[in-house]
């Protein structure tokens, strides 16, 4: 009897459930083939250890994800980690308790963390003026050229020498239509592209006080005669039917990456989906500048966007949020990720791993993302972060849409888009005073 009573014991012992694992929610906008990505970096991570689990939930888009995060942290239910795009930094910022620094989750989770193993242009972005380092850089893109080499073939261009001018875009996409494309250029992201990277990669302001990042205080400055020479070009060339407006946001990705379009400026991040689902040749090239103004081309903005630790949450969830990003910081994940997806390396080591495999001889042109991000860049070319920015960006494509109809014109627009943006920052301003 005690024998049988003995093994009983010894098989409740056993049956005991294994210590739970630590789950960790985790809020992206990443849907298509970026979607499937996300979902292989949590399974990985998942399948590289016993103690955390990562749940990736895909709420909508990055907007909508803002949000419904906002409203779930207010309702006390928030997820562990939001991914927010960049133009949502400023406001995460002033969200005062509402995010743990990722600095502060690494060290106090014993993990040795160097700011310093980050690409500059992008940490930077990320970290407040006492140089805390706010948010994990996850997805950074950079604006870049994509082209349809096939299209240009047709067309008589030099499908190995994309333009690198603004003329020269004009002269590439008179010689497309000539050749029956009904779509020679578009763009995606619109004020991204043609005004905040533009006013960088031209070295000029997009906003006052160094772009946002010297206060609150700052104003819009994308109406002058350079911005409103661009915007006339752009507004000419759609009139001739040698640019076509395909919506707002990534809208017009879709037509690109179809051949619809044989020419886009976009986020380097849509390489991942050419390259799976695009039928074509297919080349990048740098963004396009005016070579009569003085300093351009200089750099390049960030955009994607970046994880951000939510607060209130336990200590061992704090510690499988920072084991997350220590193996998202390891060279080799984040060197497969960036030739998976074409976003920006994360890490320095990442870049000289993937450079050394000779990943970038062997796909011309992925490499021209990171050349642009890591020139020198200039207080004007630094970034841009602004508060309620996405609402400025509503504004921009609003008056924007007014000129691609033929129904403004293009000083009258950006006047506009200045004046009411301008509002909108004055309003952050008031609300986030201390």
């Amino acid at each position: 009897m005690k024998y049988k009573l003995g093994a009983l014991a010894l098989a409740a012992v056993f049956a005991l459930p294994a210590q739970a694992q630590v789950e960790v929610q985790w809020w992206h906008s990443m849907g298509g083939a970026l979607g499937e990505w996300v979902n292989d970096l949590a399974k990985d991570f998942n399948a590289s250890q016993k103690d955390y689990r990562i749940t990736p939930t895909f709420k909508g888009s990055y907007d909508e994800s803002m949000t419904a995060a906002i409203a779930a942290f207010r309702a006390g239910n928030a997820p562990h980690l939001l991914q927010v795009f960049e133009v949502g930094t400023a406001t995460m910022m002033a969200a005062k308790g509402a995010v743990k620094p990722v600095g502060e989750v690494m060290t106090q989770a014993g993990y040795k963390f160097d700011p310093n193993v980050y690409v500059p242009a992008v940490a930077g972005y990320y970290t407040a003026p006492n140089g805390q380092m706010l948010s994990f850089p996850f997805n950074s893109s950079t604006p870049v050229f994509h082209y349809n080499k096939d299209a240009f073939k047709a067309a008589g261009l030099d499908a190995e020498k994309p333009p690198t001018t603004w003329p020269e875009v004009a002269l590439a996409a008179a010689k497309l239509k000539a050749s029956g494309h009904k779509c020679p250029f578009t763009t995606s992201w619109v004020s991204w592209t043609q005004l905040e990277s533009f006013s960088a990669w031209h070295n000029v302001l997009y906003a006052t006080k160094n772009n946002g990042f010297g206060g609150l205080d700052t104003r819009l400055a994308f109406n002058t005669p350079l911005h409103v020479r661009h915007i006339e070009n752009l507004a000419n060339m759609a009139k001739s039917g040698l640019f076509v407006y395909k919506g707002r946001g990534n809208a017009a990705d879709a037509t690109f990456v179809s051949g619809e379009c044989a020419m886009i400026t976009g986020s380097s991040a849509l390489y991942g989906n050419v390259v799976r689902n695009g039928k074509f040749g297919y080349g990048i090239g740098t963004l396009p500048y005016y070579p009569d103004v003085q300093g351009a081309p200089q750099n390049t903005v960030i955009g994607g966007a970046s994880l951000w630790v939510m607060s209130g949450k336990k200590p061992e969830e704090y510690k499988a949020v920072a084991a997350f990003f220590d193996y998202l910081s390891k060279p080799d994940v984040a060197a497969k990720s960036h030739q998976r997806t074409g976003y920006l390396p994360v890490t320095k080591a990442s870049f000289e791993l993937t450079e050394k495999a000779g990943f970038y001889k062997k796909n011309p042109g992925t490499d021209v993302s990171v050349t642009q991000m890591i020139r020198k860049t200039t207080d004007k070319s630094r970034g841009v972060r602004l508060g309620n920015f996405v609402q400025i960006r509503t504004i921009v494509d609003e008056e924007l849409e007014g000129v691609w109809r033929g129904a403004k014109q293009p000083k009258e627009a950006l006047d506009a888009a200045v004046k009411h943006g301008n509002e909108q920052l004055e309003r952050f301003q008031k609300a986030n005073k201390g």
